[in-house]
């Protein structure tokens, strides 16, 4: 494995970079990051090295590593903040919604989600393919994957425990499966895989089964 694809020497989610003290702020990371998304737009990770990143930012290799890791490193942070920003945005508002419209509000945290992602696809993609080649991306994205079984998780028993869906197969057992579904089902959609469901009907058929698996029903009372 060439050492532009190794897995980042940092492991903490908070300190992958090179500098301890460093702050979002800093005006050569975030060009850095910047560069990555810039370059992800035109081509796939695996053709994008360090000296392209580097050269994109206005700076020197050596600056670079200054900075952080790897070219893996830089990919991991700009996933690391994407993800949890989508997650907590909106997310209080939709579960208040659920208890008055569980269509409503599930409709508007999947197309914040699904929108997040469909506008920095390019990322997406690259943390797929990260995914397959990293382990510590696959352990961030386990991380995050964990974190929404868990909101669902939630969102089930609660209703449960309102009376408004009914008991049955484990709540954390139907979460997983919703979870990776929408997961499957709309990174098919974004690359248009064949066969995929289409842009415009893939909200609606994911808030169809989720409905009907959580509460019974298409349209819950």
């Amino acid at each position: 494995m060439s050492a532009e694809t190794e897995t980042p020497k940092a492991t903490a989610p908070k300190s992958r970079g090179r500098r301890s003290a460093r702050t979002s702020g800093d005006d050569r990371e975030r060009a850095i990051l910047e560069s990555a998304e810039r370059l992800l737009e035109e081509k796939a990770l695996s053709e994008i090295s360090v000296d392209d990143l580097a050269k994109g930012a206005g700076i020197s290799r050596p600056t670079f590593y200054f900075y952080f890791p790897s070219r893996d490193a830089v990919v991991l942070t700009i996933i690391e903040r994407m993800v949890p920003a989508v997650t907590v945005a909106g997310r209080d508002r939709a579960l208040a919604m659920l208890t008055v419209d569980p269509r409503a509000g599930l409709k508007q945290r999947l197309e914040e989600v699904y929108a997040t992602f469909k506008k920095r696809k390019a990322v997406v993609l690259a943390a797929v393919e990260l995914r397959t080649t990293n382990k510590e991306a696959e352990e961030l994205w386990a991380t995050i994957m964990e974190s929404w079984v868990s909101d669902v998780t939630t969102i089930i028993e609660g209703e449960r425990a309102r009376g408004t869906a009914p008991e049955g197969t484990p709540a954390r057992d139907l979460a997983i499966a919703l979870v990776q579904m929408n997961e499957r089902v709309q990174h098919g959609t974004l690359v248009s895989e064949s066969p995929s469901l289409a842009e415009d009907r893939a909200i609606d058929v994911l808030i169809d089964i989720w409905l009907r698996t959580i509460y019974g029903a298409a349209a819950p009372a």
